[in-house]
């Protein structure tokens, strides 16, 4: 006799048990969900963004334009074909720079220029 109860009452708790893995499958999907989710626009959409803002940066490279090149400082004197570009790092120093090798392009703002005058 207890034997049998005892069967019951774990098949009643097997029956519960399998009833609430179904919403915790579904709390699970959503929480991976969401986690996807922030990681997209914590991480991947501004670097996907910071890319776009380079590319654009060094589409409008002119002469005259102050870019970093591997932490040296230049001004570029002429803007070459296939990508190339001849920068001027000091007086009568001139390099040939492949053009995705730009670190950073300096753009000089009225507000900059005017802190330096003052």
């Amino acid at each position: 006799m207890l034997v049998s109860q005892a069967f019951a009452q774990t098949a009643q708790a097997v029956s519960n048990q399998n009833m609430s893995t179904g919403s915790d499958m579904m709390s699970m999907a959503v929480q991976f969900i969401l986690i996807i989710l922030i990681v997209y626009f914590l991480l991947i959409r501004p670097q996907q963004k910071r890319i776009k803002q380079h590319e654009i940066e060094l589409n409008a490279i002119i002469k005259g334009t102050k870019i970093i090149v591997a932490g040296l400082v230049g001004t570029v004197v002429e803007v070459l074909e296939d990508n190339k570009l001849r920068v001027e790092l000091a007086d009568g120093v001139q390099v040939t720079v492949m053009r995705p090798y730009v670190s950073q392009v300096i753009f000089d703002t009225p507000a900059s220029t005017k802190k330096k005058k003052a």
